[in-house]
């Protein structure tokens, strides 16, 4: 059963010649009778980014944006094509803080469905511990409405919509200072 999200519920046209003779293959992947092309469902690439504090404190941002408006979140955001995952984290850093981060050491990645505009969005989010010069001149800009530091075992879990966020957070908690 599938929900009303899913790739399979909510692809109807082929995006090559608008046929609608374009029935799902499988759970991920869709042919065309008429112009037999076939369309696969993947993972998009995401990046979640773990700033800490002079008191080991975590950052999270607070979402301005649907989905999930005003829920706690890890600063990052989708890769674009072409551009690395430590490139995007960059950026993401730059457009929704406005500081600069350098360091980045790979953490961990896990997967998530992040649902937008009534459609299932699979990701692989991966996560990099990052370092800056100084986070006294960060703002909330782009998608964000606000920052907070907690400690990644005070964090209420619930707060956090996304389950790879919530699974990098459990990871942080497991390694406890190993980062």
């Amino acid at each position: 059963m599938h929900s009303n999200t899913q790739p399979v519920n909510v692809l109807k046209f082929c995006p090559h010649c608008g046929s609608a003779n374009f029935p799902a293959t499988s759970s991920r992947s869709f042919k065309c009778g008429d112009c037999s092309f076939n369309f696969f469902v993947n993972s998009s690439a995401a990046v979640a980014v773990l700033l800490f504090n002079e008191k080991g404190e975590l950052l999270f941002t607070r979402r301005a944006i649907e989905p999930h408006f005003g829920k706690l979140d890890l600063p990052g955001g989708f890769i674009d094509p072409m551009e690395t995952a430590e490139q995007a984290a960059i950026r993401e850093i730059q457009e929704e803080l406005g500081i600069e981060i350098h360091s980045l050491k790979y953490i961990c990645s896990y997967p998530n469905e992040y649902i937008f505009s009534g459609f299932s969005v699979y990701t692989l989010d991966l996560a990099f511990l990052a370092k800056t010069e100084s986070l006294h001149k960060m703002k909330a800009m782009d998608d964000i409405s606000s920052f907070e530091f907690y400690k990644p075992e005070d964090v209420d879990l619930e707060e956090l919509p996304s389950i790879s966020m919530k699974n990098i957070i459990k990871e942080l908690i497991q390694r406890e200072g190993t980062y």
